[in-house]
């Protein structure tokens, strides 16, 4: 048995290693592969793709992958664009390393350059697309869509995109227009058409080159290297790590979310009824993933961890030690702060494990419910019954017992025990003694008082 609880209790430690061995495999295979390539061959190109949804995962592997090429003193990065946006705050942190990164930087749409993508490829250095690509759109939406129209969000956003194209010698008022729908633009004679009112600018290939917003039109990588003059150079191809993509899929809030109920939910439950061990090793799993994937992400630090050891630490002690509710709260805040400073958006963190503190106490009280005859507060329960066999009787059957008579079965000195039946009833008299095997009547019962008096014959 001792030895199947410590195999059960090391489960874990040893799952928790695992993370680890793909954290560290994620981190430093990859690179270290792409950096013989280039000590083998000499200065290359580096491709970057900028697919999918613009978050906080795709911000911390293009990032990575900039200063790796930056380390390796790349002749050129192209990144390869193929998004239809995502959120704001993280493509503006994308374009802002693009444009500090000191190596010469060309998007190339393959696809769309929608919204935060469009925001991307602005801040290169050149922009090509590939034929049928668009490029534009790219006004503030919320989570579901709809078009934001707060005048401070519209302005801001409108300011970092005219600001990203006139950088890059780009008319401005073309970037406004593919933010906000008030703003109108004379532009039949270069494209056919004018952006009108309520409009939304969109370009293709063609009129973006006409416009100056793309400065060549090619099919592939390899037209793209032509045509900077590149052919030849060595390609490195650079992509996401499995720890990378695993990231961006933990720091989502959805799954970051569900992480924290079921972390939470699966601590408190193994130590409210300890000896299941699954509860326990799911709390640990899903705080591990958490932390994880915002580690790889490059949010969580190692005093994200501290501080939510430290919480879960006094939370225990708190349930062994009472101490007023001063530790549970003090854990509480060293937990919440852990988790909160571990996430890229503190606000989007506190939402979420405020979700996850509701959903994970309805959980724990329906496994607490199922499972009441088990746990740590069975050692606060009084489980002895005093029942009508041992000798006791409740108020009610006393009142019944009035006018019965028994035999006394220890001296009445004026208190003491007789015997009605099989029941055996502690007496007082009205002071005088009685000894034993004598005959005696109830005379009175009032509450847990049980009157008698010596029957003489």
């Amino acid at each position: 048995m001792n030895r199947r609880r410590r195999r059960l209790s090391a489960t874990p430690i040893v799952l928790l290693a695992a993370i680890l061995l793909v954290t560290l495999a994620g981190l430093f295979g990859v690179p270290m592969e792409q950096a013989k390539a280039v000590n083998d061959t000499g200065p290359a190109v580096y491709v970057i793709p900028v697919k999918q949804t613009v978050e906080s995962g795709l911000q911390s592997f293009l990032e990575r992958a900039l200063e790796e090429a930056e380390e390796a003193r790349a002749e050129h990065v192209i990144l390869v664009i193929n998004t239809l946006g995502g959120k704001v705050v993280n493509a503006e942190q994308i374009g802002h390393f693009i444009r500090e990164n000191k190596i010469p930087t060309t998007a190339f749409i393959e696809g769309k350059a929608v919204s935060a993508g469009t925001y991307i490829a602005l801040n290169a250095d050149n922009i090509v697309m590939q034929p049928g690509s668009t490029i534009g759109a790219a006004a503030v939406v919320d989570g579901s869509g709809t078009l934001v129209d707060n005048p401070k969000t519209v302005s801001f956003w409108t300011s970092e995109m005219s600001e990203s194209a006139a950088l890059q010698g780009r008319d401005k008022n073309i970037a406004a227009a593919m933010v906000d729908p008030n703003v109108t633009l004379e532009l039949k004679d270069k494209i056919g058409r004018d952006k009108l009112k309520s409009e939304i600018l969109t370009l293709t290939a063609s009129e973006a080159e006409k416009v100056g917003y793309s400065e060549h039109t090619a099919e592939s990588v390899d037209e793209v290297l032509k045509w900077l003059g590149l052919e030849g150079r060595t390609k490195i191809e650079v992509a996401p790590s499995l720890a990378e993509n695993a990231a961006r899929w933990l720091v989502n809030p959805v799954v970051m979310t569900v992480l924290l109920i079921l972390g939470i939910a699966g601590i408190v439950i193994e130590m409210l009824v300890p000896g299941f061990g699954a509860p326990g090793i799911v709390g640990i799993l899903s705080f591990g993933l958490y932390f994880f994937g915002h580690y790889v992400a490059g949010f969580a630090g190692m005093e994200s961890v501290v501080l939510f050891i430290i919480g879960i630490a006094l939370l225990i002690v708190e349930v062994f030690v009472p101490s007023f509710g001063i530790l549970g709260i003090l854990g509480s805040a060293s937990l919440i702060s852990g988790v909160v400073t571990a996430a890229s958006d503190p606000m989007t963190a506190f939402i979420s494990i405020v979700i996850a503190l509701v959903a994970a106490i309805i959980l724990i009280a329906i496994f607490v419910r199922m499972n009441k005859t088990r746990g740590i507060w069975n050692k606060f329960i009084l489980r002895d019954k005093l029942t009508t066999e041992q000798g006791y009787l409740s108020a009610d059957v006393k009142d019944s017992l009035l006018g019965l008579e028994g035999i006394t079965i220890t001296p009445l000195r004026p208190a003491g025990t007789i015997l009605i039946g099989d029941n055996r009833i502690d007496v007082v008299t009205s002071g005088e003694f009685v000894d034993t095997n004598r005959t005696v009547k109830v005379v009175k019962a009032e509450g847990t008082w049980v009157v008698v008096k010596e029957i003489v014959k």
